[in-house]
């Protein structure tokens, strides 16, 4: 093969780790559907906290977000080597991409089943399609409120982390990732949950203010716990990486992501 045609080490990390983070957000999205208590998981009872006045407040949550810690570890080291350009170009991307994979899947419901599919089905109630409709439809106002925040999040933790860095330098990985990540979904976990149920809603599905904020509270405080129990892994894939494109091309990739910011 031609030389000129082969991928350079940092070309090559850039589509992998865009892979990874395109990946796991289109996967969290669509298995967001499905709601699971994490104390039970785990084997223990809810906790029941009172948040905001409104009680009986559990880690009740979509099970969406035992990806989104992926997608804050990728997108913390893409900044690292990629800088804001290159996030904010996979976010882009991620959204359109996300778009695209609702609008198929509307299309896919819309399509009649076949009556054999019915049949051979049929001990699934009410059928087959509608359980397909259920698994995969979600509310239009759902949609818009992940997307919406999904971006905004992530322009917010490239500012947040970039900041972060030039007071770090290149030491205090943990810092800069953590302190994005807590001021980025901080941000995200509210705006979901205030598009979703408080302005799209019809009136008598609405949630109300202390209901949007103490479920906030609760998605919050997880991401921000998995966040700093998954700070290992972080360092465990900055090492990789580092070996990988040995020390003098990891060291140029994230100056000229840093002098990128700067710029």
């Amino acid at each position: 093969m031609n030389n000129s045609t082969n991928f350079s080490k940092g070309q090559l990390l850039f589509i992998v780790l865009g892979g990874f983070f395109v990946t796991n957000a289109l996967i969290a999205e669509f298995i967001g559907v499905k709601l699971f208590s994490f104390e039970r998981s785990l084997g223990f009872e809810p906790v029941n906290w009172t948040f905001f006045g409104v009680p009986d407040r559990s880690f009740t949550m979509t099970a969406g977000v035992i990806l989104w810690p992926v997608v804050f570890i990728m997108t913390d080291i893409i900044n690292e080597y990629f800088g804001r350009k290159g996030v904010r170009l996979l976010s882009y991307l991620t959204v359109v991409l996300i778009t695209y994979a609702y609008l198929m899947v509307f299309l896919a419901i819309k399509v009649v089943p076949a009556d054999f599919w019915l049949d051979i089905n049929a001990d699934i109630k009410p059928d087959i399609n509608v359980a397909f409709q259920r698994v995969f439809g979600q509310g239009l106002w759902i949609i818009i409120g992940s997307l919406v925040a999904f971006l905004v999040g992530q322009i917010v933790d490239v500012v947040v982390f970039q900041r972060l860095r030039k007071w770090t330098g290149e030491k205090k990985i943990w810092v800069r990732a953590t302190g994005s990540t807590m001021v980025s979904q901080l941000i995200d976990s509210f705006i979901v949950l205030f598009i979703a149920f408080y302005i799209g809603p019809k009136p008598e599905l609405k949630w109300s203010m202390a209901m949007v904020f103490s479920t906030g509270t609760v998605n919050y405080l997880y991401k921000v716990g998995m966040a700093i129990l998954l700070t290992p892994l972080l360092y465990l894939i900055h090492y990789g990486i580092d070996s990988y494109l040995g020390k003098e091309l990891s060291a140029k990739m994230i100056k000229q992501a840093s002098d990128d910011t700067l710029s």
